[in-house]
């Protein structure tokens, strides 16, 4: 029986869309970070912390489920 060929180009256009956008966060999150997140040391409180804590922590998810560690290890 032949072996049926199926397009697949609709789902590789959203693929690479999908990691060009990301590609393009990282890169401005990359950016913010190395400019301490916009704030002087000098400006620093606990809000700072806080929000920073947030970011961490949601950035923690992603590398956790796409490194399969933390909830997502296997």
């Amino acid at each position: 029986m032949p072996r049926r060929t199926v397009d697949n180009s609709e789902a590789l256009d959203a693929f690479v869309a999908a990691k060009f956008e990301i590609d393009a966060m990282l890169e401005r999150l990359a950016a913010l970070s190395a400019d301490h997140f916009d704030t002087h040391p000098d400006e620093i409180d606990w809000g700072h912390v806080g929000t920073l804590n947030h970011y961490r922590a949601k950035l923690r998810e992603i590398t956790d489920s796409a490194f399969k560690e933390g909830e997502h290890a296997r």
